[in-house]
């Protein structure tokens, strides 16, 4: 049996603690640390997402935001139509919603990515960025669902044996699609097509001279990271039962880049520890004050220029990659 790395024990000391003390405040009569759990744990299902192609394909997507928001709408929709146009029960069973999230977000994410994926460096950024704008003022100008203003979802999906409407039952659904998204990424990293994928971040020409289809496997990596993160976006939307363009705007996209680098890219643990540190951080200085981003930037700054791996590096002494 192979022995643990520092790392992968504080993966464990992690997850353990994000486990057990959000239940144990809740339980206690602190219900808010519980909510703050479910969010930053949720978010962090959608920075693990981005890592996989970020951290390990090395696209840096400026729209991820819009896969998280296009899962939000596909549980939101429904939902609206159920109660105001009599749609079946259907409408609002997890089981139909949630798989819809998943798929919405992997067909834009295919439609985009035939197109993203044939450029390179900042071109990739903007489009990225282009196309999300694009879903933006698309369910802007729709004024059936709010528009700007957003919509209210008054039911939450059904699922059997859970009952989203309880904070700790939602806690742990959340918990638990992070453990099998943290699963997911390592596993596929680990494979034969992450080690290309990885093999193509680093370079490219040597993989197409070995006969590897770049496009194909970075193209397959950018729609499985959109539908985890639409994945995201519905368990988002149950948990705020309120959904706004806002959700996938452009900044919304840097706030998960910012987990992911903070974190540490092309880690297990980096965008968790990215997305807790991120809310944690935000939580503290929005109290203090207004412009609570201008010292998280120069935070963020300081991480990229003087902590290499970001804090899962710090922590474990070590820099780069996982072991």
């Amino acid at each position: 049996m192979q022995k643990l790395t520092r790392r992968g024990w504080l993966t464990v000391i992690v997850m353990a603690l994000l486990a057990v003390l959000p239940p144990v405040f809740y339980l206690t009569g602190n219900a808010f640390y519980l909510d703050l759990a479910t969010r930053l744990t949720i978010l962090a299902i959608a920075a693990v997402s981005l890592n996989l192609i970020l951290g390990y394909g090395g696209l840096i997507s400026f729209g991820h935001a819009a896969f998280v928001g296009l899962g939000a709408y596909a549980v939101g929709i429904p939902a609206y139509h159920w109660l105001y146009y009599s749609w079946g029960d259907w409408a609002v069973n997890g089981l139909v919603q949630f798989p819809l999230a998943i798929i919405v977000s992997a067909v834009f994410a295919l439609l985009t990515g035939i197109v993203c994926l044939r450029t390179r460096g900042v071109y990739f950024i903007m489009i990225t960025m282009a196309f999300a704008q694009m879903v933006y003022y698309l369910i802007v100008s729709i004024e059936e669902y709010g528009g700007d203003d957003g919509l209210v979802i008054d039911t939450r999906s059904e699922l059997p044996l859970i009952n989203l409407d309880d904070p700790l039952q939602l806690f742990g659904l959340s918990y638990v699609s992070l453990l099998v998204a943290m699963l997911l990424v390592r596993m596929i990293v680990n494979s034969r097509f992450g080690m290309v994928l990885q093999g193509a971040k680093g370079n490219e020409e040597r993989m197409i001279s070995l006969g590897f289809n770049v496009y194909a496997y970075r193209l397959t990596a950018y729609v499985i990271s959109g539908a985890m993160a639409g994945y995201a976006g519905a368990l988002l939307g149950n948990f705020t039962t309120f959904i706004s363009p806002e959700m996938m705007d452009w900044s919304r996209s840097g706030e998960l880049m910012f987990m992911v680098i903070l974190g540490g890219v092309a880690t297990t643990l980096g965008p968790v520890l990215g997305a807790v540190s991120f809310i944690v951080i935000e939580e503290i200085l929005s109290t203090i004050t207004i412009y609570w981003h201008l010292p998280f930037g120069l935070m963020l700054i300081g991480v990229v220029l003087f902590v290499r791996g970001g804090l899962a590096g710090l922590l474990t002494g070590r820099g780069g990659k996982d072991d």
